[in-house]
């Protein structure tokens, strides 16, 4: 089955196998939008995490899967949604007959409107992919406590990245699918999650399996797990001022634009001011803020 699914799922993704019925698709260089996709087989059919970033992105996978599908003669069941984010959303397009499940705050953002120019200005390299009607897929089944998904995959709600991610567990192989609530080597972006909950919740997540597939990023563990918290943590310290943060592993990742969103949001939380960040307005070249 390896040997088919690679021969479908070229570069720039990686396949890598985690289990009996149990891979991730990774790409080799951790950027913020380069999203890596979770697929789990049952007796049932198919279990996708995440959707990537982009509807053409979406319909390459979907291509593998609707190829590996007619070789076992199995249906896409199910999309697990980790996050609202268009980084893990935004193909969802491609999986339209699937169930798509998410948290309560996933389906509500889902909801609302796509706002196609803000996608542009988050992912330039991918500004293209989202034209004035871009649309992503809708949650069709909230998930609000942790609970089987699937004979094989147990879902997890633990708030973060979002109001709240959905990590999916596969206990037999020893995996957690961290999705939107993981980045490793990937600097994350807390615009309207809370980062001293996000780093509780990584606490959390590293007793439940020795492997963690982050949203973005390789395949890692505790100790990559332990450097997020770490930023995380340093974000709350700084007060609001990203120059605070001090130096550590965060200093080899990627996309340090989000720095001063996450410092900015952290303070503002411990005032017990909710509101968007004004560095996340000025990060898509708006002036609405305060």
């Amino acid at each position: 089955m390896t040997g088919r699914l690679r021969e479908r799922v070229r570069e720039p993704m990686n396949l890598v196998e985690l289990g009996q019925g149990v891979f991730a698709w990774t790409h080799p260089s951790p950027e913020f939008g380069e999203t890596n996709v979770g697929l789990i087989i049952d007796a049932d059919g198919l279990t996708v995490i995440d959707t990537t970033a982009t509807p053409d992105q979406g319909a390459a996978v979907r291509n593998a899967i609707e190829s590996l599908t007619a070789e076992l003669e199995l249906p896409l069941r199910r999309v697990v949604c980790s996050s609202p984010r268009v980084a893990f959303c935004g193909g969802g397009q491609a999986f339209w007959q699937a169930g798509f499940y998410g948290s309560d705050s996933t389906s509500d953002a889902l909801d609302e409107p796509a706002n196609a120019d803000a996608f542009r200005r988050l992912l330039p390299r991918f500004a293209s992919s989202y034209p004035d009607d871009f649309t992503t897929r809708p949650i069709t089944h909230t998930v609000s406590d942790p609970t089987w998904l699937t004979p094989a995959a147990y879902g997890l709600p633990l708030p973060g990245e979002a109001p709240t991610n959905l990590c999916v567990l596969v206990e037999s192989a020893g995996v957690v699918f961290a999705g939107g609530l993981a980045t490793f080597g990937v600097t994350p972006l807390a615009f309207d999650g809370d980062p001293a909950q996000w780093a509780d919740s990584l606490d959390d997540l590293a007793q439940v399996a020795n492997t963690v597939i982050p949203g973005h990023g390789s395949p890692g563990g505790a100790a990559d797990i332990a450097d997020l918290v770490g930023y995380l943590r340093a974000c709350v310290a700084a007060d609001g001022e990203p120059g605070a943060i001090p130096a550590g592993p965060w200093d080899a990742w990627s996309d340090r634009r989000f720095d001063a969103v996450n410092t900015e949001r952290a303070a503002r939380l411990r005032r017990g001011d909710a509101r968007i960040p004004t560095a996340m307005f000025e990060l898509l070249g708006l002036s609405v803020g305060g």
